[in-house]
């Protein structure tokens, strides 16, 4: 996913952990934070729900990128509170056209 973007010409940051990527968040505010639910840790859910409680991040939409397709896991996420949902194996086309909407909303 970094090296799509990064070929698209979009600046990016990575984390390895929720914990990681919630500092990078607070420090950078970025326009945009792309989220896999199954991190070591804290998972996606509970690290957008920190995201979310901190009026510095609160703004920020967020992706969750998954491999988890079932029903109900994507109920759970879409209720959770992202901003759209990128199932795993990843379509180009349509992870690009969901972070180009999402970023030009955001604008």
């Amino acid at each position: 996913v970094r090296d799509v973007l990064q070929v698209k010409g979009y600046q990016t940051l990575e984390a390895g952990t929720a914990e990681d990527g919630i500092a990078l968040a607070q420090a950078h505010s970025p326009d945009l934070v792309l989220m896999d639910i199954q991190l070591p840790g804290m998972n996606g859910i509970e690290a957008l729900g920190v995201l979310r409680a901190n009026p510095g991040t609160a703004h920020i939409p967020v992706i969750a990128v998954t491999a988890s397709v079932m029903q109900q896991d994507r109920k759970q996420i879409t209720e959770a509170g992202f901003d759209a949902y990128i199932g795993k194996p990843i379509n180009l086309k349509e992870f690009l056209q969901s972070v180009r909407e999402l970023l030009e909303a955001r604008r």
